[in-house]
């Protein structure tokens, strides 16, 4: 420090209210190498900082619409599979943004590929062709059972692409029609995102009923449910069925091999798509590069997303020529989707992932954490069962599972929920170490006691 004196500030937006005083605060603070916070006073003297995070929270309620139902954590910077919040806590994250950051936070590759794109071409849209597009297109087709690829902005965009171009495909395929196929199937517990159409397409009412009437024609039925599946494919309505090969929102479940095979089967002899969600599962979160390829069963369109450019939004639509047929000038379209910067970054981390070693890696971290969790945790009365394949992995409680994860929050470890409240999901970086994958153990079982309080309530 430069000065000997240090000295507490306990309200430092007494003397001052609102925003532009708050705003004007934090230009003032300075975040060391391990995410801590300092605010540097003058006259050479470093002031400690205060308990930030609560005038954050305050004034971000007063003026962010109230979607969000976050964690009373206000974080600042990150670096490997560590997040830091804004007093300097340190936690270890085993929730990547959401299945996000595959290669944790600050990957040196990834930083490279950004900055070096950053410096050159960040958007022209798509009226132009650009190299970073191109050869991320490449490297989808190379590495997937695709010919062709659509670029969007997120998860919720790429279904809704592939709901359009399921509905082109049957009017293309259909030309003396005047009803071709427009209905959907999609199963229980399953998540497609919050838009309208991706949403129709999406199980819970929670999610579907405050905006109905949403797109008609979807019908749900239970996930792995083959006889009814095959009997409404057959029945010549269903432009294309939509599955997720691992259901991350929805609990971690995995579809089976029959289930698969039967979809894939039944939709070759209606003339229905198959469309492997795979926003979350996909990408090496497995241990294979797309889940679906545990099964050697493969889709006419498959949805990518959340792993794809690292923490920048990208959504990925690959499909198979027969189906690229269909789709011409002007059908969809997108201003920002599939910009160089975000295509240069998802290049940098489709790279690193589809090395052999690396996904190798993630099989046997995922396997041995697995295992860990089981001999810890499952001997507690309330854990029903630790399911999942790679990192994508799902403690089922007999209990809602927020306690837990607030206790875990409370010890350094960040979770998720799943469910209906009631399963942990563990997505961690997939560069997580085994050593960080021990102690994300240890504290779970630590922090299990908790559920005893919540079941006595």
């Amino acid at each position: 420090m430069s000065s000997s004196s240090t000295f507490f500030l306990t309200n430092p937006f007494s003397s001052v209210s609102g925003s532009t005083h708050l705003r004007r605060s934090f230009n003032n603070v300075r975040y060391g190498g391990g995410g801590g916070v300092r605010i540097a006073a003058s006259l050479n003297v470093e002031v400690q900082a205060p308990d930030l995070s609560k005038e954050v929270m305050d004034e971000s309620n007063k003026v962010f619409v109230g979607t969000y139902a976050r964690a009373p954590l206000v974080l600042s910077s990150g670096k490997g599979c560590k997040l830091y919040d804004i007093e300097g806590r340190e936690y270890l994250d085993l929730t990547s943004g959401i299945a996000v950051n595959a290669l944790g936070h600050g990957d040196p590759d990834w930083i490279r590929a950004v900055t070096q794109q950053a410096n050159v071409l960040t958007h022209v849209s798509n009226l132009y062709y650009t190299l970073p597009q191109l050869e991320l297109a490449k490297r989808l087709v190379a590495n997937s059972f695709a010919d062709r690829v659509f670029l969007s902005n997120s998860g919720t965009e790429a279904n809704e692409a592939a709901i359009k171009f399921a509905r082109k495909f049957q009017r293309f395929s259909h030309p003396d029609e005047k009803q071709p196929p427009v209905e959907f199937i999609a199963f229980s517990n399953c998540f497609h995102g919050r838009t309208m159409g991706a949403v129709a397409l999406t199980s819970k009412e929670y999610y579907r009923s405050p905006f109905e009437p949403v797109m008609p024609g979807v019908t749900f039925l239970e996930y792995g449910s083959v006889q009814a599946a095959k009997e409404l494919i057959q029945s010549g309505k269903i432009a294309a069925v939509f599955v997720e090969p691992i259901q991350g929102e929805g609990g971690i479940y995995s579809a089976t091999q029959e289930f698969l095979q039967a979809l894939r089967t039944a939709c070759d002899s209606a003339g229905s798509l198959l469309v492997f969600d795979e926003v979350q599962c996909g990408l090496g979160r497995t241990g294979h590069l797309w889940a679906h390829e545990a099964y050697g069963i493969y889709p006419d369109i498959m949805t990518l997303a959340k792993p794809l450019a690292g923490g920048l939004p990208i959504g990925a639509v690959l499909v198979t020529e027969r189906v690229a047929a269909a789709i011409n000038y002007g059908d969809h379209g997108s201003t920002f989707a599939g910009g160089p910067l975000v295509c240069n970054a998802a290049v940098a981390v489709l790279d690193k992932i589809s090395g052999p070693g690396f996904l190798a890696s993630v099989t046997k971290k995922g396997q041995d954490f697995k295992e860990l969790l089981v001999k810890k945790l499952g001997g507690n009365s309330h854990v029903r069962e630790v399911r999942g394949v790679g990192l994508i992995i799902g403690i089922d409680l007999d209990v809602p599972a927020s306690p837990l994860v607030e206790a875990c929050q409370q010890s350094g470890l960040l979770v998720l929920t799943a469910g209906k409240g009631n399963v942990v999901r563990l997505v961690p970086p997939l560069t997580i170490t085994e050593q960080e994958l021990d102690h994300a153990a240890e504290i779970l079982f630590n922090c299990l006691p908790v559920l005893d309080k919540t079941a006595n309530n």
